[in-house]
């Protein structure tokens, strides 16, 4: 069990604690780094320890399948979304209650900025590297060599070869590790454990029917090799042993919100849903599927997901439509991200054309397509303060809507997207990290001065 630390000066036992923890990261995407985390987390599972993981970056998927492994919450970790200071708190809490935390990276090491470098070093991680070895032998070595002297001094601790052929492929991985880098063991050539896909990325925990098999055989291979020995103790600091934070205002307090939370609406940051509670939010959850009535609510969360894959289920669930259109006509509050627009639209088509009948909240349709029309980091300036945000979608938008704030890109200087104000409502692409502006998170849900601008001349170009 972690314990406190008495190594900070002036510090109270609270405010650093000791933590054994693992960064999991790799040469690029598609190297096995969640299958590999996953294993971990249930190989240490088994052994009766508690254990933490968390995700970098603003993913949604990942962290199911992390959840799923260790049996506790998974949080994302990101540095511009949500600011150092918040990934220490995160990454301290956990440090008080576990006996291990692992972090998955996000990409390859050094890709983007900030990077999974960058956090690992921030949070001084010792990093360990999944590199899928199909069609390579000694030359790991070279890639484990760059990966440690890229950046001086970075804590790489060795390399784990994925998808290894044969006793004779793994012994001439291993005559390629230079000096210093260490090879950590191997996982097999083997479907058995390999995680399904589709177009956002790994396929959530729920949609995986033998899924704790798949955990189970990746773990049981994980706790033969090096790796899975437990890693030196970190020290967590708590943020406010650098800069003491002031307590959030209830600027929710006595404000019912319902979440839907389903299948087909399922990209919630556990973060955003805390943030809410800590404003004085009572959360409660429905599902656009299944349900026909909406809870008593003074507001309505509609979060991403995979509306596109229930067409069927969304248009035939009439109940639950008039409830959310009964709820918008009395203008109450409705905040939706990604998916919950493309619901509050009058149509949605899959990349098939199939074609359904949405909400109808919102004029203009939405289509699916093959290949990727969103990405990256954007924020939303809004009145109350700026959110920080994320975008990533494959469906196009026609609607005459005029835009109430258009999103800022972080690297690009293209147009953003938009984010719509009609009445009550408030839907956007973009996925929002409400701690980056608890004030501005709130007044998403409350009541706000009306911002109308329903009818444009011109309809919006594919978002």
């Amino acid at each position: 069990m972690a314990t406190p630390s008495s190594d900070v000066a002036s510090s109270s036992a609270a405010s650093s604690v000791l933590c054994p923890a693992l960064f999991i990261t790799a040469p690029g995407s598609n190297h096995g780094k969640t299958t590999v985390t996953a294993a971990l987390a249930r190989w240490h599972r088994s052994q009766g320890r508690r254990v933490r993981v968390f995700k970098t970056g603003p993913d949604f998927l990942d962290p199911t399948i992390l959840e799923r492994a260790s049996g506790n919450p998974v949080y994302q970790l990101d540095l511009w979304m949500m600011g150092v200071a918040e990934c220490r708190r995160l990454l301290h809490e956990a440090a008080q209650q576990a006996d291990l935390i692992l972090v998955e990276g996000v990409m390859g090491l050094f890709d983007g900025e900030p990077c999974s470098a960058d956090l690992a070093e921030l949070m001084k991680i010792p990093a360990v590297a999944v590199v899928d070895v199909a069609g390579v032998a000694q030359t790991l070595g070279a890639i484990g060599y760059g990966l440690a002297h890229y950046r001086p001094g970075f804590p790489l601790l060795g390399l784990l070869g994925n998808g290894v052929a044969s006793p004779r492929h793994e012994e001439m991985l291993r005559q390629g590790m230079p000096h210093g880098v260490s090879y950590l063991g191997s996982m097999p050539r083997n479907l058995q454990f390999k995680l399904p896909e589709r177009h956002l990325g790994l396929v959530p925990a729920a949609e995986v029917a033998d899924l704790d098999r798949r955990i189970d055989a990746a773990a049981t291979l994980i706790g033969e090799t090096e790796l899975a020995r437990m890693p030196a103790p970190v020290e967590f600091i708590a943020p406010e042993a650098e800069a003491p934070s002031l307590p959030l205002p209830q600027l929710l307090a006595g404000q019912r919100i319902a979440v839907a939370r389903d299948k087909a609406f399922s990209f919630i940051y556990p973060g955003n849903l805390d943030l809410l509670r800590q404003l004085g939010a009572e959360l409660v959850f429905f599902s656009p599927l299944r349900d026909a009535v909406l809870p008593a609510a003074d507001s309505v969360y509609l979060p991403g997901g995979y509306p596109e894959l229930h067409l069927q289920e969304l248009q035939g669930n009439l109940a639950m439509k008039q409830a959310l259109l009964t709820h918008c006509a009395a203008g109450k509050p409705l905040y939706a991200e990604c998916g919950g627009l493309l619901y509050l639209l009058e149509s949605l088509s899959d990349k098939d054309g199939a074609r359904a009948r949405m909400l109808g909240v919102l004029s203009g349709r939405a289509v699916m397509q093959r290949r990727l029309q969103g990405l990256g980091y954007q924020s939303i300036a809004l009145p109350q303060g700026t959110l920080r945000c994320h975008t990533f979608h494959y469906s196009t938008t026609v609607t005459a809507l005029a835009a109430a704030y258009t999103g800022e890109r972080l690297y690009d200087t293209s147009a953003g997207e938009r984010v719509y104000r009609v009445r009550g409502v408030t839907a956007t692409y973009l996925h929002a990290y409400f701690a980056s502006s608890p004030e501005a998170a709130a007044a998403l849900f409350l009541p706000q001065p009306a911002l109308e601008a329903e009818v444009e001349a011109e309809p919006e170009a594919p978002a």
